[in-house]
């Protein structure tokens, strides 16, 4: 059954993305593009979703279990290092030059064209070079 939600639950995420703009990467662009010719439009799928996210994290703070039984087990450390900025800046970055970040760029995998497919390989390998470097302690 929690499998079956998790299905639901990521396809409606899934659909919002699409539906909103998030995976047309010129869409992205043109928001991302405050000195020229700025498309505010994707500032209220943001909004929406940040509204959905303050209350929902906000609810789940006060929680032990979720209602299928699962622990809810959220950060703890609230701190700002610099690992943290880096990351984001690196991530800013890459959505700026892409138009894609992960969540989208996923959803955007069976209507999207090769940028896609080349964004998420992309992704992946980064993630395992990451994950390597981590287990040699290069990082």
């Amino acid at each position: 059954m929690a499998n079956l939600i998790a299905l639901i639950a990521g396809l409606v995420f899934g659909l919002g993305l699409i539906i909103g703009g998030m995976t047309n990467p010129a869409k992205v662009l043109g928001f991302l593009d405050v000195a020229g010719d700025w498309d505010p439009s994707l500032a209220f799928v943001m909004i929406g979703a940040i509204a959905i996210g303050f209350f929902a994290f906000r609810e789940a703070k006060q929680r032990k279990w979720s209602e299928l039984g699962f622990s809810i087990d959220l950060p703890e450390r609230t701190n700002i290092d610099q690992p943290l900025v880096i990351g984001a800046v690196l991530f800013g970055i890459g959505w700026g030059l892409a138009g894609f970040c992960p969540g989208p760029a996923v959803a955007a995998l069976l209507i999207g064209g090769s940028q896609v497919w080349i964004f998420v390989a992309s992704m992946l390998a980064g993630m395992g070079l990451y994950t390597l470097a981590t287990k040699l302690k290069w990082l």
